[in-house]
C-alpha cells in the first residue's frame, strides 16, 4: 500500500496488499497468493475430481478421529466447542465505531475479535476505538529483516511495543510476522536468504524481550499462508514454526479467489498442528461471482468450521476500501451474504 493509503499511527488495511496483477493470470496456473506487495506466483487449488465408486466395496475397519486439542490459547484461552468470531473491519465512508455499530445491527451481536494492522516502527495501540467489551484485540504487526532482530538493534522497539499492549489491561492477540511463507513480506525466508530458521530465532526474540517486560496479557498467534510460495521443501510452513512453548493460537490466511474449497485452504495447517495447538482462520474472505456464490461459499465455510473441533476463532476480512482491486470483499456486498454470515455468526458454534 502507498503512503497515500495509511492513516496516521496504524494500518487501516492490509498494508502491502495486492491483487491486481491475478486477474490477468489464468486461474489454472496461479493460486491463492491474496493481498500482496507484489503479487507473487503459484498454483489454483481446486476440489479433487469425483472418482467412480465400485459397485461392491469391501467391508474395512472406521477410521479413528483424529486428536484434537481441548486447551490451550494462552491469556486468550481457546473454549472447547466455541470459536470467536471477528474481523478487520474497515469501511468506506465510516468510522471505526459506526463500522462496528453497522455490523452489531446487522448480526445482532457484537465482533469477538477486532483485528488492525500496524507496521514495524509504528507505535503499537494500548486502546481501539469502538472495542466491545468482550472483545479481543488482535493486532498484527509487521516485521522486518531478519538480520535487523536479530542484531539487537530493534530490542528497545520491541521492548516499547510490549509495554504499549500491556497497557490495553485486557488479553490481547499478537500476529507478528505472518504469511512469513510467502515471497512478498521482509520478513519472509524468501527475502532473507531462503532461511526460515532466521524467522524462527527472531520471533523467539521478540516472545523473549515481551516477557521480560512483563506482557502476560499477550496470546501469540504464528499465522501462515495457506500455501507456500515458493513452494518448495525450504519454505515449508512447519519450518517457520518457533516450537510449542512460544505459540498460543496457530493461524492461517486464505481466501475463495479461484473457487477454492475450505479445507483446500485449510486442512494443511489443520491437520498439522490441531492436535497441540488452538487454530485460527487468521484472515478469510470470499469473492462474488454472482448469485449465491458468495453465500453459498459462507455457508460451505461455517459448515468446515463446524466440523473441526479445534478451530477457536476467526477473523472475517471485512472491507472494502482496498486499494487497486475491485472486489468489495464486506460481508454485506448483497442480502444474501449478508443473510448467510449473519446465520454463521448466530449459531452455537460461534457463541465464544
Amino acid at each position: 500500500m502507498t503512503p497515500a493509503h495509511r492513516r496516521p499511527g496504524r494500518l487501516p488495511r492490509r498494508a502491502v496488499l495486492g491483487l491486481a496483477g491475478l486477474a490477468a493470470i489464468p486461474a489454472a496456473t496461479v493460486g491463492l497468493q491474496q493481498w500482496r506487495s507484489k503479487t507473487p506466483p503459484a498454483e489454483a487449488t481446486t476440489a479433487p475430481p469425483v472418482r467412480d465408486v465400485p459397485a461392491v466395496v469391501q467391508p474395512s475397519a472406521t477410521p479413528k478421529p483424529r486428536p484434537v486439542v481441548t486447551s490451550g490459547g494462552g491469556p486468550v484461552p481457546f473454549r472447547p466447542g466455541k470459536a470467536l468470531l471477528g474481523s478487520y473491519l474497515d469501511l468506506n465512508g465510516m468510522s471505526a465505531e459506526q463500522a462496528l455499530a453497522l455490523r452489531r445491527q446487522q448480526t445482532g451481536r457484537d465482533q469477538r475479535i477486532v483485528h488492525v494492522f500496524y507496521g514495524w516502527t509504528d507505535t503499537l495501540p494500548h486502546r481501539l476505538p469502538g472495542l466491545p467489551d468482550k472483545a479481543v484485540p488482535m493486532v498484527s504487526w509487521r516485521g522486518t529483516r531478519h538480520e535487523d532482530i536479530l542484531n539487537g538493534s530493534a530490542d528497545a522497539l520491541i521492548a516499547r511495543a510490549a509495554r504499549r499492549l500491556i497497557r490495553f489491561g485486557r488479553p490481547v492477540l499478537l500476529r507478528w510476522g505472518w504469511e512469513m511463507n510467502g515471497s512478498w513480506y521482509a520478513w519472509g525466508g524468501a527475502r532473507n536468504g531462503n532461511n526460515p530458521g532466521g524467522y524462527v530465532e527472531s520471533w523467539r526474540r521478540l516472545h523473549g524481550i515481551f516477557a521480560e517486560e512483563g506482557a502476560t496479557n499477550v496470546s501469540w498467534v504464528w499465522s501462515t499462508n495457506w500455501n507456500n510460495s515458493p513452494n518448495v521443501d525450504w519454505n515449508k510452513f512447519q519450518r517457520y514454526y518457533p516450537g510449542d512453548r512460544y505459540v498460543d493460537w496457530v493461524g492461517v490466511s486464505g481466501y475463495n479467489l479461484h473457487r477454492e474449497l475450505p479445507g483446500a485452504l485449510f486442512r494443511g495447517i489443520y491437520d498439522t498442528y490441531s492436535a497441540k495447538k488452538p487454530i485460527m482462520i487468521s484472515e478469510v474472505g470470499s469473492v462474488d461471482r454472482g448469485g449465491r456464490t458468495k453465500a453459498d461459499w459462507i455457508e460451505r465455510f461455517a459448515e468446515w468450521v463446524e466440523q473441526h473441533p479445534a478451530v477457536g476463532a476467526v477473523a472475517w476480512f471485512d472491507t472494502d476500501t482496498h486499494p487497486g482491486y475491485h472486489e468489495r470483499w464486506r460481508v454485506d456486498t448483497d442480502a444474501a451474504s449478508l443473510a448467510a454470515y449473519r446465520e454463521m455468526a448466530r449459531s452455537p458454534r460461534f457463541a465464544g
